[in-house]
């Protein structure tokens, strides 16, 4: 039985069947209960925990994911790399759906989100000006083109606040900024991982064209979830075969990310 992990998955529920030899494990933390119980099991020698984002009957709205508890019990388990597939609207027209995009940049359009664990006992400033782990991507981004998946290398993903979609001219906007994808769980997912020096790469599908894009006509959420719904089976293989391409020692930066700093409190696992 398998009960730690150093490989971590965030998604929907069409991933449980990603793991051999499956435990589920209840984590208590400092910040609450996360999405839900946690799945610990094997991809081929690797151990994974997987968590369902947003709960596995997709009870908590974006804006109401308990993301810090999510990150804290993924850690106190053992993770140090995390998987994070999710669905995205594309700015691009080129990019049409079915495109899987590894973004190298971020920008947070959220509004109300608790964005650290550092609100108390001392300031502490972490480097995010690179957001994604490099060795993350690389090892996405050389299992997608092997697998001939119509691919974006890069690309700068903007989190906005949800649940409402955006509105067209909020979407010509995040166009007209370079912007590539648009979507509502990529921060502070990222940040708060950076937060607990560990890796975090983000596997974008497009699942439409948001409002703004002239080929798009608005989105709606069933056509959202029918579209992740009818590629779940090639995005759990890509994510399984992802997880066995990570490097088993991390030589990115991501282990480096709190050096020098005075922690106001000793981190899980």
């Amino acid at each position: 039985m398998v009960t730690k992990a150093d490989i971590g998955v965030i998604g929907g529920s069409g991933f449980y069947s990603l793991l051999d030899d499956a435990t589920e494990i209840e984590v208590t933390t400092p910040y609450g209960p996360p999405s839900d119980v946690i799945t610990v099991g094997r991809i081929g020698s690797r151990s994974v925990a997987f968590l369902p984002r947003h709960g596995r009957d997709h009870r908590f709205a974006p804006h109401l994911i308990p993301y810090r508890a999510n990150l804290w019990a993924l850690r106190s388990l053992g993770v140090r790399q995390v998987l994070a597939p999710s669905a995205v609207g594309s700015l691009r027209p080129e990019l049409g759906p079915g495109t899987l995009v590894v973004p190298d940049q971020l920008v947070d359009r959220t509004l109300g989100r608790v964005q650290t664990y550092y609100d108390a006992g001392g300031v502490i400033h972490v480097s995010f000006a690179d957001p994604y782990c490099p060795s993350g991507r690389a090892a996405v981004i050389g299992t997608a083109r092997s697998a001939g998946w119509e691919l974006a290398e890069d690309g700068t993903l903007v989190v906005i606040e949800g649940p409402r979609f955006s509105t067209r001219a909020e979407s010509r906007w995040f166009t007209s900024n370079g912007w590539t994808i648009v979507g509502m769980t990529g921060s502070p997912e990222a940040v708060l991982a950076r937060e607990l020096a560990m890796c975090y790469t983000t596997l974008s599908l497009v699942t439409d064209h948001d409002a703004g894009v002239e080929v798009g006509e608005g989105v709606t959420h069933e056509e959202v979830l029918a579209f992740f719904a009818t590629n779940i089976n090639r995005m759990r293989s890509l994510v399984a075969d992802v997880v066995t391409a990570l490097p088993e020692e991390r030589a990115c930066p991501c282990p480096n990310s709190l050096n020098g700093l005075s922690l106001p409190f000793e981190l899980p696992g």
